[in-house]
């Protein structure tokens, strides 16, 4: 219990402490119970969550007491943000979401055990307050002062979007939140991406006031990459934790392309390698950055822990399969749609000719060039390779009834796929 801080430090993942002496203090003489809130604005959470969903299961496994909270009332809300008014969605819709989000944390954290994690979802309070009770008990410890000068709300006062006031009460609903857990639990710690800081000194406040109580608050910070830029989005959007939505393929590679510059910092936020694992591949990089073997084990590690160890093994064997060290036929067929998920694609049938599906896939410009791809040995099906300009496309080589790898050369792919 004592270390955990200085673990969170190491792995950068400490922004903001309400008061980091006495957080230690309480932590090393725990356990402490604490939690951290997820809003279903969304059918999936994405990676961005991971980094609360693994700071939590850090403090679990130092010996503290979690509490998972998904908002089915936040989420009929709706946090502000810079962008303007969300949509607001229907209340089936959001406990939907609920329902999948619960499904998504529960594998990260113990359920049993003397610290076992708990779920909580804020609507169970909220939807039995009235108007009245919640401006008597909870608003009037809130100062219009304090409210505006958030950071969040003074940029959307100063849009041309403005905010309702729908959304400018989030932060008293979610202060209400550490209040209830507080009371219900003894919840003394409250986790959130720095871009909650606000919202966490909301509860803080709220509980110093009502109840005369000190507790805490500690937020991550947003995970960035080495130039800046924002993390957590592909080519295709953000990177869902749904394999509906995101596929385990898709998944792995989003981590495996990540940057020379970066990938120390992500194995330190989003795996449970050792500090010795981890300076070891920092080595690797360094001197070895050509055999990626940063990128494979930070793949690997984020992949199992969000699709399990089976599905890893599959992207894996899919990916070596594309490139012609696997048999593609060996493929599952959602493994296998998702490794040409990505893929430049052309509409076929059995019977097509390979010539035109190469120039339909823009793996080359013409006809010619197809023929002479062909001839020079370097145009594959299925990693098979194509040996006469005229070869059509077979009803066996559409795998699984759908999709057939197209490769010219060594690295560049496309996929035919069935009408």
């Amino acid at each position: 219990m004592t270390d955990v801080l200085d673990e969170l430090h190491w792995r950068g993942l400490v922004s903001h402490v309400t008061d980091e002496a006495a957080l230690n203090t309480a932590l090393s003489e725990g356990p402490v119970a604490y939690y951290v809130g997820f809003d279903p604005t969304a059918p999936s959470l994405h990676i961005g969550n991971l980094v609360q969903i693994l700071t939590a299961r850090r403090l679990q496994d130092a010996g503290h007491k979690p509490y998972l909270l998904v908002g089915g009332a936040t989420g009929l809300i709706g946090d502000p943000r810079d962008s303007g008014e969300r949509t607001l969605n229907s209340p089936d819709v959001v406990a939907g979401w609920v329902d999948r989000i619960r499904s998504q944390i529960e594998p990260f954290l113990e359920f049993s055990g003397e610290n076992a994690a708990t779920m909580v979802n804020n609507l169970d309070w909220t939807a039995q307050m009235s108007a009245i009770e919640f401006l008597r008990d909870i608003g009037k410890h809130f100062r219009m002062g304090t409210m505006l000068s958030k950071e969040i709300v003074a940029r959307r006062l100063n849009s041309e979007e403005g905010i309702s006031y729908t959304e400018f009460s989030y932060q008293v609903l979610q202060g209400m939140d550490f209040r209830e857990l507080h009371n219900r639990h003894g919840v003394a710690l409250q986790l959130g991406g720095s871009d909650q800081w606000g919202n966490l000194l909301a509860g803080v406040e709220l509980i110093r006031k009502s109840e005369g109580v000190a507790v805490h608050a500690l937020t991550t910070p947003l995970i960035t990459k080495a130039d800046g830029t924002k993390f957590g989005k592909s080519e295709g959007g953000s990177v869902w934790l749904d394999p509906e939505m995101t596929s385990p393929y898709a998944f792995y590679q989003f981590w495996l392309n990540q940057a020379d510059a970066d990938v120390v910092n992500y194995l330190k936020v989003f795996t449970f390698r050792s500090r010795e694992e981890i300076e070891a591949l920092q080595g690797e990089v360094a001197e070895r950055p050509f055999r990626r073997e940063a990128q494979k084990a930070l793949a690997g590690d984020v992949t199992t822990l969000v699709h399990g160890a089976a599905a890893t093994e599959a992207v894996i064997a899919a990916s070596a399969a594309l490139f012609g060290r696997g048999e593609l036929g060996e493929l599952d067929e959602r493994t296998l749609a998702g490794a040409v998920g990505e893929l430049p694609r052309v509409t076929a049938k059995a019977g097509d000719l390979v010539v035109d599906l190469l120039v339909g896939a823009d793996l080359v410009k013409s006809k010619g060039d197809a023929r002479r791809a062909i001839k020079e040995g370097g145009a594959y099906v299925n990693n098979v390779k194509v040996t006469a300009e005229d070869q059509a496309l077979a009803a066996e080589d559409l795998l699984h009834g759908s999709y057939a790898v197209l490769r010219r050369g060594k690295k560049t792919l496309a996929v035919a796929a069935a009408e």
